[in-house]
């Protein structure tokens, strides 16, 4: 049931893939503690046709998760994440999505409707038979994940959305963000980067730290798809009724997105989605919740997993 072995060379469709270790983006490197730096070490970099680059750890025979990003994000969106999850037994994947870190943009498009075939087919890859896998969805990742299990519901056995926007509300108060690619100095980019995090994914001044600016510095600039849209849309909203998993939602009580309106939001999703199983609220925190209060977060997360565990008849 696991995701094929870091030293397969082809997947399920005989298509061949190359493994090699994950190599991690030096300036962040140096920001990490000695413990997350030897998990993330353990992993192996699958890259799939496209090109389109995953990451694995953890045991094979472990329950899979699949960690999709944000927005001009990558991998590393899910850095406080992954070794906690290697360290209760997951076997962790973590794509970056096509347009965004290490992979390709796609073929065709240049938004969130041009990734669902692309990832589907690169999945039909990895998983093995009977994979029981849970899509764990960040922001556009989330949009992502439930275009993509709307579209293939068999590709999942459950989907928690973190932070997701296309639900077609907006909050008109949202502090605008700035360009950076123009400006001539790393020390300008630098104050437009602190000011972009703290307007949309950050909730306090304090988790603006050296990692958080790392992380956010080196994503952006291989943000291969920046003119997207649809995230101000209603797409998700009308995915939702096709999502046929249990369904779970995590927000960050301050997330920019929807501050204030978190009725308005969950009234949304009791009503496009069937199979909404748990909603979440953490607080004192922004966007980016997963890093930001890393801890609360990862406690939601185990309870997401453990209701859709009550649910399964073979319990």
């Amino acid at each position: 049931m696991a995701i094929a072995a870091p030293q397969a060379k082809g997947g399920k469709s005989g298509v061949s893939y190359s493994t090699e270790p994950i190599v991690i983006e030096p300036s962040v490197l140096t920001l990490l503690d000695a413990g997350t730096v030897e998990v993330l070490r353990t992993g192996q970099k699958l890259t799939l046709p496209g090109p389109m680059v995953w990451h694995a750890w953890g045991p094979l025979e472990g329950p899979v998760i699949l960690l999709l990003h944000g927005g001009s994000g990558s991998w590393m969106h899910w850095i406080r994440n992954i070794a906690p999850l290697v360290a209760q037994g997951h076997r962790v994947l973590a794509v970056d999505l096509p347009g965004f870190g290490d992979s390709a943009a796609p073929a065709q498009g240049g938004d969130v409707d041009a990734l669902i075939e692309p990832l589907h087919a690169a999945w039909q890859m990895l998983k093995g038979p009977n994979l029981d896998a849970a899509f764990v969805g960040f922001s556009f990742g989330g949009m992502t994940a439930a275009l993509w299990l709307a579209a293939y519901p068999e590709d999942a056995k459950q989907l928690v959305m973190v932070g997701s926007p296309g639900l077609g509300l907006t909050v008109p108060d949202r502090m605008p963000l700035k360009g950076w690619r123009h400006l001539p100095t790393e020390a300008l980019q630098a104050e437009a980067h602190r000011h972009n995090l703290m307007a949309l994914m950050l909730k306090h001044e304090r988790s603006l730290d050296d990692l958080a600016m790392a992380v956010h510095a080196a994503n952006v600039k291989r943000d291969r798809m920046p003119r997207r849209r649809l995230s101000s849309t209603p797409i998700v909203a009308g995915a939702l009724p096709q999502i046929q998993c249990p369904l779970h939602v995590i927000y960050g009580e301050g997330d920019a997105l929807y501050k204030g309106r978190w009725l308005e939001v969950q009234a949304l999703f009791k009503a496009q989605a069937p199979h909404l199983t748990s909603w979440h609220l953490v607080p004192d925190s922004g966007h980016w919740v997963q890093y930001e209060r890393t801890d609360a977060f990862q406690l939601a997360l185990l309870a997401c997993t453990a209701e859709t565990a009550a649910l399964s008849p073979n319990k």
